[in-house]
């Protein structure tokens, strides 16, 4: 008769794994040849991020001109992009620092994917505003630092000035966050490494050798970078809406942005994990690392914060009629019934109404419908970004001036090349290190006991 066992926890690794298991099978995808699977993806990665270097050089050389902007749409793709791409690099701050200090043992499937995606989408971030520059030679004219030119100084009172502080506070501590966590696994492949392979990790290990004082530095460097990363969870994205927020465009002008974005960007971001995850599960056969216990957990952010952003989207509407300023009703009547109505209804119903399927256990883990759901949220995050920038700048308070935007082959090569590069880079990161980080893995055999690593789930008595 199988008695009841409410205390032990679904394992978060299966198989009765051995700390030699771990390491053959979170590590021989860095030692072997790629599979065909890896080579079907880079490929057409490599093709993108071609094209979108042609994109980038036709813009530099022809101009600013190529892409559709006019006087009343001066934001386009390129700043819709780059708001999507912040909100992508989101989660992995979250899962890495916040998680890390609530000791959140789950996080230990996705953390190690989720802090590479954070640094390449922030590099596909920060190429939008750059290229928007037109003369991006000029982009050092950004930085606040002693110069020859005068009384030449930026303007610390623009927001779009806050953004490269925090973006790039944002980008160093997450790099050195996701580096910090690589180091035992790169000793680990050093050791296992033969010629010019054993000096290359050599030298990025650090002279790691496992002893228990590297151990403990470790831990302390990882608390603290924790400690400085969860600030910026809350911080980057705010300053990315104040952009808009503190504006005077209706539609733009609310203090309901900052917490708006940022559940958004968490939003965006953990749906992104999921589809870069439960493809590495199934390229890598990370079935036992990557569980379902994992994939549940992560719809359980995504249901929390989708329905915050279905909130936020409400309370805009209610604001705007509440307010009985006529120019922040047209704003939203504009979005909704105006010449974009398809983006409007196409981001309500991916981002308010499909969450609100993971209420339901069976489909929270179910592997292809959570694949289909964290795309189709990804690209309802997009039609969010499009319908707060497009809609709002199509319409002004002038007729006369009123236009309808719609992106040229440029700004939608740029924005194709934008995959490239994070497809790119991402499969590179896959075949130099291991995507599930070895070494927390083992910490939870070694600390979690029977009720995280898959044994004795039930016992006969």
């Amino acid at each position: 008769m199988s008695a009841p066992v409410s205390s032990i926890r679904e394992p978060l690794v299966l198989g009765h794994k051995t700390y030699h298991d771990i390491t053959e099978d979170l590590v021989k995808a860095t030692e072997k040849a790629p599979p065909l699977s890896w080579i079907a993806i880079f490929i057409p990665a490599v093709a993108l991020l071609g094209l979108g270097a042609f994109a980038t050089f036709w813009t530099i050389f022809v101009g600013i001109g190529t892409w559709d902007l006019n006087r009343t749409i001066n934001w386009g793709w390129d700043i819709t992009n780059f708001v999507w791409w912040i909100g992508i690099g989101h989660a992995g701050t979250l899962i890495s620092a916040i998680l890390l200090l609530f000791r959140q043992k789950w996080r230990t499937g996705v953390n190690r994917a989720a802090e590479a995606m954070t640094i390449f989408a922030v590099m596909c971030a920060g190429f939008f505003p750059l290229v928007h520059m037109g003369r991006i030679w000029n982009a050092f004219f950004i930085f606040p630092y002693p110069n020859t030119r005068g009384s030449l100084w930026v303007n610390f009172n623009s927001a779009l000035l806050w953004d490269v502080f925090a973006i790039s506070t944002y980008f160093t501590v997450s790099l050195l966050f996701w580096y910090t966590g690589l180091v035992p696994d790169l000793a680990t492949i050093r050791d296992r490494a033969r010629g010019i392979r054993k000096k290359f990790y050599g030298f990025f290990s650090l002279g790691w050798t496992g002893a228990a004082n590297h151990w403990q530095r470790w831990e302390y460097l990882s608390l603290v970078l924790a400690g400085l990363a969860t600030p910026l969870v809350l911080s980057v994205h705010t300053i990315v809406s104040f952009d808009f927020a503190t504006s005077m465009i209706p539609g733009w002008h609310t203090t309901i942005f900052p917490p708006y974005f940022v559940a958004g960007a968490v939003f965006s971001g953990f749906a992104m994990v999921l589809t870069l995850m439960l493809i590495a599960r199934k390229v890598l056969h990370l079935e036992e690392y990557i569980t379902l216990a994992h994939i549940e957990s992560m719809n359980k952010v995504i249901l929390t914060t989708g329905s915050i952003v279905g909130v936020a989207y409400i309370t805009e509407l209610f604001i705007s009629w509440y307010s009985g300023y006529i120019y922040e009703q047209w704003a939203f009547f504009n979005r909704a019934f105006g010449p974009y109505w398809w983006s409007y209804f196409g981001m309500m119903f991916a981002n308010v109404i499909s969450p609100q399927f993971f209420w339901s256990k069976k489909l929270r883990r179910n592997i292809t419908f959570t694949f289909l759901i964290s795309i189709l949220i990804n690209i309802g995050m997009w039609f969010e970004r499009f319908v707060i920038i497009a809609t709002t700048l199509a319409r002004d308070f002038v007729p006369s001036s009123w236009s309808y935007y719609s992106p040229t082959w440029v700004e939608i090569s740029l924005y194709l090349g934008t995959f490239g590069l994070f497809f790119t880079c991402f499969l590179v990161f896959a075949r130099l290190a291991p995507v599930v980080a070895v070494a927390e893995i083992k910490h939870i055999l070694k600390t979690g006991g029977d009720q995280y690593i898959g044994k004795n789930a039930t016992k006969k008595h």
